[in-house]
């Protein structure tokens, strides 16, 4: 077992990063990049893989208690950072602490200023009529602005802790479900996130959402393994997911999904005949209320309504000129979910954002493979298929729901699957050995090929080339 990320991955991972966007800046020189882009991207990519690699070395002979607090305040400083700088950079590059085309995230600041002004009860007539998956968020920023004031610099500080928490409950999930070496490079490799650590500094939902969802999942892991059925954690698990169908009715179907399939598929060593009985039972109840009502009906009607997303997003695409589009089914899209979004290192369309993230974009392209690697060692060499059940089918369904719809290389949408995916990366680098490594070379040279790829697909599809 490898214990560590090694060092020889992480020199190449940066390598094959600059010379694909050294490549992509030199063949495509009129569409280059702004140089802002480009530093930062190169700075998320040296600070993930350098980083990885030097903490799973210095930090595997910590104790628990010592590592938990260096993972959760290395992740609260890299994320206090972040959220510092790109206050001003955001101010700087657009005129307000916002990010580029912040038409959400100024709509959810603006909408908790309103309803702390004109009060809870205006406030909960005004949400009554708005669909269930978009509600929470609205509430949950108003309830901080009733503490804080609209403040977004310390709003974001708040996401930070939650971000950094988020880190150390992937770090016991994964522990319990693999073990210790595996929980500590899963929880550094979500600690050093580019993506993860970016969302703390922009006022959108995904840093909430995915702090529920981990919680949701990891609360439900420790109910399946202990040897009692604790009634205040079967609560907190409940309410803990009963609260992602007001962010994003998807993953509370799916979160549900997850753990009814851990409950059926787990060993009967790790889950008590009758915890079995009893959790399967509350699921199945769960499962029932929440078919009830609304919300079954919004999830039923974002199910049926996939396809036609879809469609009409393609169709727009095509008819702004992004002729390619209408290839980017999901057929096509769904064999790639575990490396997608693809990086976008050309200057197209004002896509800043995408290009100011391109560097936490390659991280998760080019650590898919070690997912590829943990998923096949799990089912077909370690056996150990039923210790990932919970974390695989949230992430599998999760993001097969997302490749068949309209936003499949959405990075946004695509976010709540990282931390889980990071889990089952993590593994496939402890499973390395002589055999298996021969796929990480070849993946050394998939990766380029889908970066150039996407940048012809981006400018081809434009009429440009």
């Amino acid at each position: 077992m490898v214990p560590f990320f090694p060092k020889q991955i992480s020199t190449r991972a940066i390598f094959i990063y600059i010379l694909s966007l050294a490549a992509i800046s030199i063949i495509f020189f009129k569409y280059m990049m702004k140089l802002d882009f480009i530093i930062i991207g190169i700075v998320w990519v040296l600070l993930f893989f350098l980083l990885s690699s030097r903490y799973t070395v210095r930090w595997s002979t910590l104790d628990d208690k010592k590592f938990v607090r260096r993972l959760f305040f290395t992740a609260l400083i890299f994320r206090i950072v972040w959220v510092t700088f790109s206050y001003f950079y955001y101010s700087i590059k657009t005129g307000i602490p916002f990010e580029f085309s912040s038409s959400d995230a100024l709509g959810y600041h603006e909408a908790a200023i309103w309803f702390r002004q004109v009060g809870w009860k205006a406030m909960f007539d005004y949400i009554s009529r708005a669909p269930i998956g978009d509600t929470g968020y609205p509430v949950y920023l108003t309830l901080l602005y009733s503490v804080i004031g609209p403040n977004v610099y310390l709003a974001r500080l708040v996401k930070s802790l939650l971000s950094a928490f988020t880190c150390v409950l992937i770090y016991r999930l994964s522990r319990r479900v693999m073990n210790e070496e595996t929980g500590r490079m899963a929880g550094i490799f979500c600690c050093l996130a580019p993506n993860l650590i970016m969302y703390c500094g922009m006022h959108l939902k995904e840093t909430e959402m995915i702090f529920l969802t981990v919680a949701a999942l990891e609360r439900a892991d420790n109910l399946l393994r202990g040897r009692s059925v604790n009634v205040w954690n079967v609560l907190l698990t409940v309410l803990l997911v009963g609260s992602l169908f007001t962010f994003r009715s998807v993953l509370g179907s799916t979160t549900i999904f997850a753990i009814i399939t851990a409950l059926v598929f787990s060993n009967s060593s790790v889950v008590g005949r009758w915890n079995r009985v009893v959790l399967i039972s509350w699921a199945v109840l769960a499962l029932a209320v929440f078919a009830s009502g609304t919300i079954a009906n919004e999830a039923q009607a974002l199910w049926q309504s996939r396809n036609d997303n879809q469609i009409a997003k393609r169709d727009y695409q095509v008819h702004k000129g992004i002729r390619w589009a209408k290839y980017a089914t999901g057929t096509v899209m769904a064999p790639m979910m575990f490396v997608l979004p693809f990086p976008t290192m050309v200057d197209v369309d004002e896509q800043y954002n995408q290009q100011l993230i391109n560097g936490g974009n390659y991280v998760r392209n080019f650590m898919g493979i070690f997912v590829l690697i943990g998923i096949f060692g799990a089912v077909f060499v370690k056996k150990q298929w039923r210790d990932l059940t919970m974390v695989g089918a949230f992430a599998i369904s999760y993001l097969g729901v997302i490749s068949a719809s309209g936003f499949a290389n959405s990075e946004r949408f695509l976010l709540p699957g990282m931390p889980f995916l990071l889990i089952i990366a993590a593994y496939g680098v402890s499973l390395l050995n002589g055999g298996n490594y021969r796929w990480v070379k070849i993946w050394y040279g998939v990766v380029p090929l889908m970066i150039v790829g996407w940048a012809v697909f981006k400018l081809g599809s434009r009429g440009i080339l």
